[in-house]
């Protein structure tokens, strides 16, 4: 099996891995994991927060994102990161993080949020370690 290198990894990200899937730790000592979209800021992966994946970040901030792509194991490709969440919650920050990730989705410039949405914050993970299979890759 071979590995991605960071490089690979990344551009894999940025151009569309799909989904992530979040893991976080919940308050029982079971993990919470969810699918959700995300965005890219240099080597950090910024994700949408509310409810529980919000509360468990805020309680523990350690965090594992997975991608998977194929359909069978010879093409099967993934990455697992483990990293620290920060929370970003004041609208300042929130507004600035929107804004990217809008223009990320090919948002026009005029036509961008001016202004934080109420009870939207985000979480912007450092990625600590990173795992990574690409099947297909000889």
């Amino acid at each position: 099996m071979a590995e991605m290198t960071r490089d690979e990894v990344f551009q894999w990200l940025k151009d569309g891995a799909g989904y992530v899937r979040l893991g976080t730790n919940g308050k029982d000592g079971y993990p919470h994991v969810v699918p959700l979209g995300y965005f890219l800021k240099g080597e950090e992966i910024v994700l949408n927060m509310r409810g529980q994946r919000e509360a468990n970040v805020r309680r523990d901030p350690r965090v594992a994102l997975a991608w998977d792509a194929g359909t069978s194991m010879a093409d099967l490709k993934g990455v697992v990161i483990r990293g620290t969440a920060r929370m970003v919650d004041d609208p300042e920050g929130c507004l600035e993080l929107t804004r990217e990730g809008a223009r990320q989705r090919g948002v026009p410039e005029a036509e961008l949020p001016t202004e934080a949405r109420r009870g939207r914050n985000f979480a912007v993970v450092t990625v600590e370690r990173i795992a990574s299979w690409d099947n297909a890759k000889k």
